[in-house]
């Protein structure tokens, strides 16, 4: 009696190890698939965004596969531009912002040229 009991004992243990196993199993694929619904989603709406000669500072929002998304579009400051000297080509700062169902929030940050307009162009090869 007392081996059937703890024969007993022993796969009740052994269910509950697997038992958490599979559980963490399921948690992840679960989480993993999220991930990667975020990431197409993500990669879908900059494959989507105006070309670079259209690109303009602002916001863009919608909903694409059932993910809310948001770009921000703003020219890139940083030390290394120097605005008395313009080039042909202006950086903008894109900030994009996908957020699932469940609340996950996926966040790219990436520099996009934008061709200098022609006024611009001529103001800096007056100077």
């Amino acid at each position: 009696m007392i081996e059937a009991l703890v024969a007993l004992a022993v796969v009740a243990v052994s269910v509950t190890a697997i038992g958490s196993v599979v559980a963490t199993n399921i948690r992840g694929t679960r989480a993993l698939g999220e991930r990667l619904a975020l990431v197409e989603t993500t990669r879908a709406i900059l494959a989507d965004m105006p070309d670079r000669e259209h690109l303009v500072a602002g916001n863009l929002l919608g909903e694409y596969a059932g993910h809310r998304w948001r770009v921000d579009v703003a020219p890139f400051v940083n030390d290394l531009v120097d605005p008395n000297r313009p080039g042909p080509w202006t950086p903008h700062a894109v900030v994009v912002n996908v957020r699932s169902t469940s609340g996950r929030l996926l966040r790219i940050d990436t520099v996009r040229l934008h061709r200098a307009q022609a006024s611009q162009k001529s103001q800096g090869s007056q100077k």
